[in-house]
């Protein structure tokens, strides 16, 4: 029985776990992405996002880039091209300036007041660990096609057009880029240009959905709880495409306004009404005032001990 026992508890600790709750910050993410669905990937045939460079886990997410193992070579910040960094698919900037938060108060803001936010900037299928030097450059760009810029990464294939502000990822992942993307703007009811669009609709039929990634999407949706549709081919992003925007949080109904203290509350209630004015209070039955205290000085009571408690005194004129 004993062995028995331990096998199912075996079989059980080898099952990822599946709907653990999503991370509810960026900080919390890039940590579970590491450990839950990066963690064997430093070494693989794979790589980083834009330049498939191996890298060696450092600290809790970040990681140091192997540049041979790439034939990567440094545009400029040579510092930010040794090292992983986590790199928004859709950009931060992007999704945060659909929010009204943004508008408000730019990114801390959002982070601070809105929950849709924290959740788009923590969405595990939204990031991707990347050459920091690349993920710089690419900055808040759109992905497009870019013409006429010579190799800038070594033999690193992505390429930056500044002037234009395009980013072309490496052909590899231009399908994955493109059904993240869609998953993105599906989520949270996000709008998209028509330019964008076809761009990332031609990559996703040209790049069909590889064994990585849809390995990556079923690790993700073991701790997000759900797949992504566009990888999974439940969806499919035409023009015209409406978002589903199941991810965007509901508001938190509003509560109800105090009712105003009025004659009629205070007869519903079998409540004492009270004259904010003279702070003097009435009874419904046996005080001739009661019907008379103009509206806007009104004031309800459950009581006469309530009312006392609050400062007022009974009518002299009630029987």
């Amino acid at each position: 029985m004993k062995k028995l026992l331990c096998a199912v508890a075996l079989a059980f600790a080898a099952l990822p776990a599946a709907f653990a709750s999503p991370p509810a910050t960026f900080t919390e993410a890039k940590v579970v992405a590491k450990q839950k669905i990066y963690l064997d990937q430093s070494n693989s045939a794979t790589g980083d996002l834009y330049c498939g460079c191996k890298w060696t886990w450092v600290g809790k997410s970040g990681g140091r880039i192997d540049l041979k193992s790439c034939g990567y070579e440094t545009r400029k910040q040579q510092t930010r091209a040794e090292r992983t960094e986590w790199e928004h698919i859709v950009p931060a900037w992007t999704f945060g300036h659909q929010r009204q938060c943004w508008q408000n108060g730019g990114r801390e803001h959002c982070v601070d007041s809105d929950p849709t936010f924290r959740a788009m900037e923590a969405d595990l299928f939204n990031l991707y660990p990347s050459v920091g030097e690349v993920n710089g450059d690419r900055s808040n760009f759109n992905y497009g096609m870019v013409s006429g810029v010579a190799p800038q990464y070594g033999q690193c294939t992505t390429k930056i057009d500044f002037q234009q502000k395009t980013a072309e990822p490496r052909d590899e992942v231009k399908g994955l880029v493109a059904r993240t993307t869609f998953y993105m703007f599906d989520r949270y009811k996000l709008s998209m240009s028509r330019q964008q669009q076809q761009v990332l609709m031609a990559w996703d039929k040209q790049h069909p959905v590889t064994a990585w990634e849809k390995q990556r999407d079923q690790r993700i949706a073991a701790i997000m709880g759900h797949s992504n549709p566009f990888v999974t081919g439940e969806r499919k992003w035409a023009l015209g495409y409406t978002p589903q925007g199941a991810g965007v949080a509901s508001a938190p109904a509003a509560k109800p306004a105090p009712a105003e203290p009025t004659l009629a509350n205070a007869l519903s209630a079998g409540a004492v009404l009270g004259n904010r004015n003279s702070h003097v209070y009435h009874l419904a039955t046996g005080c001739p005032g009661y019907s008379q205290v103009s509206q806007k000085n009104q004031v309800a009571f459950g009581s006469e001990a309530q009312a006392q408690a609050a400062g007022y005194r009974k009518a002299g004129n009630c029987r």
